[in-house]
């Protein structure tokens, strides 16, 4: 029986493969870098076409490397970067634009015209979420109004839209399959989350043609086959999911109340809610975990947009360090910012605050700040932002959560998660293996494709060391007034253009 699992990692910056044995060990790793396209301030693109070519090149390299064949793979996991919008055309296969990526804030004039004509409650009660330009939905409308001739071809059936994970697919199964998965389906705005199904008042406000959208599927379990021209053989999809429902799989958060934070170009706060998709009372997302074996799994989402991404501001932007890995080293160098406050609304601010109007701020800044103690403060601000969210949701469930699990590579910043267990007064956790993204959908295939089973999943998850905090709570209350101080000042700055 074959024993390997492919996972495909497409993120925002690069598209990783990874081959997972059947101890779900990571046995060989590819990874490979894209062009950021930034057309306009505010919006971000990447061309489809090369996200495609890069996630096969790593997917056949992986493969070589790990010195296998394609018929010992048992399946294919699929996790991505959520809410990016493909539209191409079904004749030709080619996009008829770029990507448009979660970061972009072109629709931010087209959210507010919407939430200003009283449609949110609309959006909100059937999708869990606020009306935002992060989201697919405004995405597909921008590029049917402005692609010429665009909508006309999508009246007559000749368009196709994709999250990444259908965009992969389409290409891997050489154009036979145009599927998604509910994680997927959930982020677009145009998905009902109680009914499972597109829903067509919501596809009637966005102006999207229901042809256009792919067939949903469950996150695990034979969903299609890949071409056996791509890959040399044909090897069954097993496994879906948005690269943040992946970590919460990935990090076995299963029961509810069980939560993850991923640290990563933004930062993702996911907690599993069980299977009632209840609202939250304070502007977190309800979305879907997953569905298994016919069975839905709701989960509370917190979104910080420029999480790790303000570690790479100060390498590339500010020139203060060649490589990321030394701000570290940097901000220990003070003994604290010295009353410096880094609001990093770069892309402005996420939950719970949601204003796109937002932009980055350094308050606080005296004659005798130096570049060491704005990069404490930026490194402080990542975990300030998470303990916005983790407060928020811990008001949405009646009590704090006592333990966070934690991933993605900026948590291998051993400074930054002591502070954030300091500033979030919680046990935070880090696991052996910092890359539960992919493990996740690693795990999604590997069940899907009965290479295990769940109980054994329960036991692959293993603690690499826990944090708990050393600052007195006081301390930490005044921290974060102070923080959220600075968040005000940095709100309403810029006129959102239509």
């Amino acid at each position: 029986m074959p024993k390997y699992i492919l996972a495909l990692d497409q993120g925002t910056t690069s598209s990783r493969a990874i081959i997972y044995n059947q101890d779900a060990t990571p046995i060989a790793m590819a990874q490979k870098e894209f062009e950021q396209i930034f057309p306009k301030p505010g919006w971000v693109e990447h061309d489809p076409e090369e996200i495609w070519e890069s996630q096969l090149e790593v997917a056949r390299k992986v493969i070589q490397s790990a010195k296998i064949n394609g018929e010992e793979i048992a399946g294919i996991g699929i996790t991505n970067q959520r809410e990016t919008t493909v539209v191409w055309n079904r004749t030709t296969g080619k996009p008829i634009y770029n990507a448009i990526v979660w970061q972009d804030r072109r629709t931010s004039g087209f959210c507010k015209e919407l939430i200003e004509s009283g449609r949110e409650k609309t959006f909100t009660d059937k999708t869990g979420l606020l009306i935002d330009a992060y989201f697919s939905g405004t995405k597909i409308n921008w590029i049917l109004k402005n692609v010429k001739g665009a909508g006309e071809l999508a009246k007559k059936g000749e368009l196709a839209f994709g999250t990444i994970d259908t965009w992969l697919i389409w290409k891997l199964t050489n154009g036979k399959s145009h599927i998604t998965d509910v994680t997927n389906a959930s982020r677009t705005l145009l998905f009902n989350i109680h009914t499972l199904e597109w829903d067509e008042e919501l596809l009637k406000l966005l102006n999207v043609n229901k042809s256009m959208l792919p067939e949903v599927q469950e996150s695990s379990g034979i969903l299609a086959d890949s071409d056996s021209g791509i890959l040399g053989t044909s090897i069954p999809i097993a496994g879906i999911a948005g690269d943040q429902q992946a970590a919460l799989f990935g990090q076995m958060c299963i029961e509810p109340g069980m939560a993850k934070c991923t640290y990563g170009t933004g930062c993702f706060l996911m907690m599993n809610i069980g299977n009632k998709p209840t609202p939250s009372k304070n502007r977190l997302l309800t979305t879907i975990g997953w569905k298994i074996n016919g069975e839905t799994t709701y989960a509370l989402e917190g979104s910080v947009f420029i999480g790790g991404a303000i570690v790479q501001w100060l390498r590339d932007g500010l020139e203060f360090f060649k490589d990321s890995k030394e701000s570290e080293g940097l901000a220990k160098t003070v003994e604290s910012s010295d009353g410096v406050v880094f609001v990093p609304a770069l892309a402005g601010l996420g939950a719970p605050h949601w204003d796109s109007s937002a932009r980055g701020a350094i308050l606080g800044i005296t004659r005798g700040t130096t570049k060491a103690h704005i990069t404490r403060a930026a490194l402080e601000s990542i975990c300030f932002q998470v303990e916005d969210v983790l407060s928020t949701m811990a008001k949405d469930k009646g009590k704090a959560l006592t333990q966070l699990r934690i991933d993605g590579g900026a948590t291998a910043n051993d400074f930054m998660v002591q502070f954030q267990s300091d500033i979030s007064q919680i046990e935070v956790v880090r696991p052996t293996n910092l890359e539960t993204t992919a493990l996740g959908a690693a795990y999604l295939a590997g069940l899907g494709s009965g290479v295990w089973t769940l109980n054994e999943l329960k036991t692959k998850w293993q603690q690499d060391r826990s944090f708990s905090p050393v600052l007195q709570a006081s301390e930490a209350e005044e921290r974060t007034k102070q923080w959220l101080k600075g968040v005000e000042r940095s709100k309403n700055w810029v006129e959102d253009e239509a």
